[in-house]
């Protein structure tokens, strides 16, 4: 369930529109807002950064949108990955308003359990909690839904899940609140979205691949030549996500 089987970027992006236009964000909104610097940059994280004391007096939409904002570019680089890691499988095996639904959810009551029991001066961003909802979902399919994933991935979900609360606790800068409480909304939420799930197959989202030998009829076969590699058109997002890590790498060192 958590190998990866397509062949580009652009395939990903085609299978899974959902976690592609998440991690899209997460780096859009870096680049903006810590990278460039950019005045409206900073104006959105302002006005969406998770602030208990803003939140109760009555700015609750900072209940949903700190989970697009992360802190650095490394912080963006984790949960993008974490995501493109998990994501894929769940938004092919309920469907994409489902994701949603369960996604936003467990991240919505990662931040409702971050207000009610941090601090009053407690602020905080990242997806975090969104994505240890994706955990409380899995965890669920563990317990109760055991024909929707099998063995391997119960085992590979369930080490992450202890090293990722382990490190909860051990590691400072951490929202444990939302990583708590995103998990248990996830698990919350898993019987509603696991409605009508089908188990993970990777070949359901494949396209048709031709052989070298088969007769096609190329249609572009006129036009000019692209001078920019095909790999690295393939493959862009992930060439991207490489400069921007060697981009904040540097930045820390210099």
């Amino acid at each position: 369930m958590f190998l990866r089987h397509e062949r580009s970027i652009k395939e990903f992006m085609e299978n899974y529109p959902i976690v592609s236009t998440l991690v899209i964000i997460h780096l859009v909104l870096w680049l903006i807002i810590d990278f460039l610097a950019l005045p409206f940059g900073i104006a959105i994280e302002n006005w969406g950064i998770g602030m208990n004391f803003l939140i109760a007096e009555g700015q609750y939409w900072r209940l949903f949108t700190p989970i697009f904002l992360h802190g650095d570019l490394m912080h963006a680089i984790f949960n993008s990955f974490s995501l493109v890691l998990f994501g894929p499988a769940l938004e092919q095996m309920i469907g994409k308003s489902k994701f949603l639904l369960a996604y936003f959810g467990a991240g919505i009551i990662g931040n409702i359990g971050t207000f009610f029991f941090g601090p009053l001066n407690y602020w905080h961003l990242g997806a975090s909690g969104a994505i240890f909802g994706l955990f409380g979902i899995y965890i669920f399919m563990v317990m109760n839904r055991k024909h929707l994933i099998d063995q391997g991935s119960a085992q590979v979900i369930t080490t992450i899940l202890i090293i990722g609360l382990i490190m909860t606790f051990l590691r400072s800068g951490i929202n444990i609140y939302a990583h708590l409480f995103g998990f248990i909304g996830g698990f919350i939420i898993a019987p509603l979205a696991l409605t009508n799930a089908r188990p993970y197959f990777p070949w359901r989202t494949k396209r048709r691949y031709y052989r070298d030998d088969d007769i096609q009829f190329d249609p572009n076969r006129w036009k000019k030549k692209r001078w920019v590699p095909a790999k690295v058109r393939k493959n862009w997002l992930l060439i991207l996500i490489g400069i921007l890590a060697a981009i904040g790498l540097l930045s820390r060192i210099f």
